[in-house]
């Protein structure tokens, strides 16, 4: 498994649809993933650290999984299948190890709340990474809570869910 970082959330100009960047740590390759407009909002949510009235999805799972007793070791992006990316999310709980099956967008936006690491296969990575070289600007290594990538993707992700309705996801 190869760790890899989040490092842009994108949206595809053809397609008007979210797109996460995932960058191997210590290399060059990005996996690219499209997802759905409501899973790149919980993710921007979680970027930001934006506390709202009531826990969230993603929230919700964080908490119950922790008041279970369990932690959140790590979420693996595992394979695609039929034209889906599969993830899991690995569960410590009571000393036993648990796989739960998840959308990689779903799990990605949980392992933000928990700061679990995201790891992708090996052979996912030789199949679907891409060499891309990332702009200066989606580069997070200051450690700034509100990074410049972090600021440019919320506004980005803001300007797109303006521009969608609930009748987009009929």
């Amino acid at each position: 498994m190869i760790e890899v970082v989040l490092r842009a959330v994108r949206v595809d100009v053809n397609s008007a649809t979210p797109l996460l960047l995932l960058e191997e740590v210590g290399g060059v390759r990005v996996v690219p993933i499209f997802i759905g407009a409501p899973e790149a909002a919980a993710i921007a949510y979680a970027l930001q650290q934006l506390d709202t009235p009531r826990p969230m999805t993603h929230d919700l799972l964080h908490d119950v999984i922790a008041t279970l007793g369990g932690q959140l070791f790590s979420v693996e992006i595992t394979e695609i299948r039929e034209g889906s990316f599969i993830a899991q999310l690995r569960l410590i709980v009571n000393g036993s190890e648990r796989l739960v099956s998840a959308r990689p967008s779903d799990a990605i936006a949980v392992a933000l709340r928990s700061g679990a690491p995201i790891l992708v296969s090996d052979d996912l990575m030789e199949s679907e990474g891409r060499e891309m070289s990332l702009d200066e600007d989606d580069d997070d290594e200051d450690g700034d809570e509100e990074s410049p990538n972090e600021a440019e993707l919320i506004e980005e992700l803001r300007s797109f869910l303006d521009t969608i309705s609930p009748e987009d996801f009929k």
